[in-house]
């Protein structure tokens, strides 16, 4: 798992607790960010799971990282806040095998700099009777890869940001896992 320096890592408990209860046919081995200062790391190694940490702008993060993963016998990983392009060796290396979550219905609302309040804000800008979440390959760019699969919610009417990002972020915690037994039973089409 990779989380990105910002986020709290609810995304990242929701994976931990969801291997832990048998709620997906997969645990969370490590968990990986390029903050060590970060909120979600934090919270990860409150629950045991190992945690690393080195910067993603280092010349051979690509190396370091698929080293790591290698060395922990990753199958499959799971971005989570994580608000950096992989580059293209670590994609090669894990093709089909990276995924994100994204707080709306995909097509709409990606590319980058949309996460977070910038999607829900853009949402409700636009008028939207719904909202929801999406679980994606991960592709060289943002949000554009294949969707595993959604969640959705009714956008109401008296709707904020901060009121319709909880409701999103409640789907997000049944999404990923959902997705991730999709992908490790095969059901999906990448």
């Amino acid at each position: 798992m990779i989380v990105g320096t910002k986020g709290r890592g609810s995304n990242m408990l929701a994976l931990v607790e969801a291997g832990r209860h048998g709620k997906m046919p997969a645990s969370v081995e490590l968990v990986y960010g390029s903050n060590p200062e970060a909120p979600a790391l934090s919270a990860a190694r409150e629950t045991g799971v190992p945690v690393a940490s080195f910067s993603d702008r280092e010349t051979d993060f690509d190396a370091l990282l698929i080293g790591l993963l290698r060395g922990y016998e990753i199958d499959l990983v799971c971005l989570a806040g994580y608000l950096r392009l992989l580059p293209p060796h670590v994609l090669h290396a894990y093709r089909n095998r990276v995924l994100n979550i994204h707080p709306a219905l995909l097509p709409k609302f990606g590319g980058k700099g949309m996460f977070g309040h910038h999607v829900h804000e853009a949402v409700l800008a636009a008028g939207e009777s719904e909202s929801g979440c999406s679980v994606h390959y991960v592709t060289d760019a943002y949000d554009e890869g294949a969707v595993i699969h959604q969640l959705r919610c009714p956008v109401m009417p008296d709707d904020t940001p901060d009121s319709l990002a909880a409701r999103v972020l409640a789907l997000e915690h049944r999404a990923y896992p959902e997705a991730v037994g999709m992908v490790l039973a095969g059901l999906t089409s990448e």
